[in-house]
């Protein structure tokens, strides 16, 4: 018994070689969506629609008998199913052109310098970090994440320096391309087969880590509840983040911290919550203005925190009392070689973080931060001194 994943295109026989057709004749079942079946009326062998989930097809593939093969579009082994079921069968791979490769031949452009995303069956949350500055994307699409969404969402978070090149049934007879502002996409219908490429034709806005204060939408800009930027610097630091941690702020409030630690782990995922609404809606704001895309609900941790992902880092900016609960419950989730970092104030705060630490055997580090900033009096310069911070930085023991 053999199993065999073929690249096919969207202009069926005609984009296989004499071998792929070789082995697909000699083959005893043929398994593929619908699509790429209605490619072979006259087949002989058996013929099976893939449908629904992939678990039923590997149990079936596990105890087959037969030759198989498994038709895939384009390349089996690009966002396809070619990398899954050949982790849990021995399958030999033959891929074919892809779409994305034949978008940018009908471009004219190189391809090696581009970042590739699929929002085929995904959610477009996090897309905004993902993308944000880079010159080149491109998207596998879907009947949901349409072109029309992805130049909406490019719109609402300003992204608008990208023109949007759309390839419509590429290889097939009803194939169409063209380039297209974001708003013209906007009330616009696309075959569903079809794939993006934006491609940014103006700079873009740029911002390094430790965003001055003054840049975020907050309450009071001068004396506004964030966490300033030389004391965000130091605990996003300390949380040790990779491009794909799963992070956790709780107390978001302007969503300063949270901000920061998206542009960092841009293919991870951010869960904030914040339990003050005015607080909340500046977030939103925020989250807009420096292009990221991440979860923030509107509640008082410990409540909701069962509906994130376990972390990799917390961030604990504050917590309206109630302490304990929440450090229970970060503690017992916190994936392994994970950290939390908690902003204390007082000393009250400190002592109830040192110890509930110490309760699930964490190893903890104090930072004392003392920081002022230089203001002028009249022609001469003085010192304003910012309120005392307690960093406190957690990680499990491991053997």
């Amino acid at each position: 018994m053999t199993i065999k994943i073929i690249g096919i295109g969207d202009n069926g026989k005609e984009s296989l070689p004499p071998l792929y057709e070789t082995f697909i004749d000699e083959s005893e079942c043929l398994m593929g969506g619908e699509r790429q079946l209605a490619f072979f009326p006259n087949y002989a062998g058996e013929k099976i629609t893939i449908k629904g989930g992939l678990s039923p097809l590997v149990e079936r593939l596990q105890s087959e008998t037969k030759n198989i093969v498994i038709l895939a579009s384009g390349d089996p082994l690009f966002y396809g199913i070619g990398s899954y079921l050949s982790k849990k069968v021995d399958a030999e791979i033959y891929p074919n052109v892809s779409s994305l490769q034949l978008a940018f031949a009908k471009m004219g452009e190189r391809w090696q310098d581009a970042v590739f995303l699929s929002v085929h069956g995904r959610s477009m949350k996090g897309l905004a970090q993902k993308i944000d500055g880079k010159e080149k994307i491109a998207l596998l699409t879907d009947d949901t994440n349409t072109p029309e969404k992805i130049a909406e969402y490019l719109i609402d978070f300003n992204m608008t320096e990208y023109e949007a090149f759309v390839a419509e049934n590429l290889g097939g007879q009803d194939e169409r391309t063209g380039w297209y502002q974001l708003e013209e996409l906007l009330n616009k219908t696309f075959s569903p087969l079809n794939v993006v490429v934006l491609k940014k034709v103006s700079p873009s806005p740029t911002w390094t880590l430790g965003i001055e204060d003054a840049e975020f939408f907050q309450r009071k800009p001068e004396k506004g509840l964030i966490t300033k930027k030389e004391i965000r610097t130091l605990s996003i630091a300390a949380l040790g983040l990779r491009e794909n941690s799963t992070v956790w702020d709780i107390g978001t409030c302007t969503g300063s911290m949270a901000i920061e630690a998206a542009r960092i782990a841009r293919e991870g995922e951010i869960f904030a919550i914040e339990k003050n609404e005015a607080d909340l809606e500046n977030c939103y704001q925020n989250m807009k203005k420096f292009r990221t895309d991440f979860t923030v609900v509107h509640g008082k941790a410990p409540d909701h925190l069962d509906e994130f992902k376990d972390p990799d880092a917390v961030f604990i900016g504050g917590t309206a009392g109630g302490m304990e609960p929440i450090l229970d419950i970060c503690c017992q989730r916190l994936n392994e070689n994970g950290r939390i970092v908690v902003n204390a104030v007082t000393i009250e705060n400190l002592n109830e973080a040192v110890n509930g630490f110490k309760k699930y055997g964490f190893q903890t580090d104090i930072t004392l931060c003392q920081i002022s900033r230089s203001k002028p009096i009249l022609n001469l310069t003085r010192f304003d001194a910012l309120n005392p911070i307690y960093i406190i930085t957690a990680s499990s023991k491991r053997d």
